[in-house]
């Protein structure tokens, strides 16, 4: 019998767990954190994560989670999905779907890159 395939690049996102990183002069900076947990119907991938972009005062600018369920829909009729895998830019927050480590990765580091250009850090 041989051992499942590890899904690719998932050692690389664990290995960022707790880390944070300035990514340009002015102080915008990220952070990780990536834990293994046991798989559930909010969690499918068996993964919690909060993956970060900050302005220099702190300011959460992008995310890519699945700490909670993301509310659908306007006003006071609005209901939260089962879905727990989302993204945040600025204050609007999408469902995000997960399908390996490597796309979140990209992903994350592609809204980043765009924000950040948004805001006259990067050219």
């Amino acid at each position: 019998m041989t051992a499942p395939e590890r899904e690719p690049g998932l050692d690389t996102l664990l290995d960022l767990h707790g880390q944070t990183l300035f990514v340009d002069d002015v102080g915008h900076w990220v952070k990780f954190v990536v834990v293994r947990t046991k798989a559930t119907a909010e969690r499918p991938h068996g993964l919690s994560y909060s993956l970060t972009m900050h302005a220099p005062d702190g300011e959460r600018l992008v995310g890519f989670d699945n700490a909670h369920a993301v509310k659908e829909g306007r006003g006071p009729g609005r209901r939260r999905s089962g879905e727990h895998d989302h993204r945040h830019r600025l204050r609007t927050i999408r469902p995000y779907e997960y399908t390996t480590a490597v796309a979140l990765l990209e992903d994350f580091w592609k809204e980043v890159d765009e924000v950040l250009t948004q805001r006259g850090a990067l050219p």
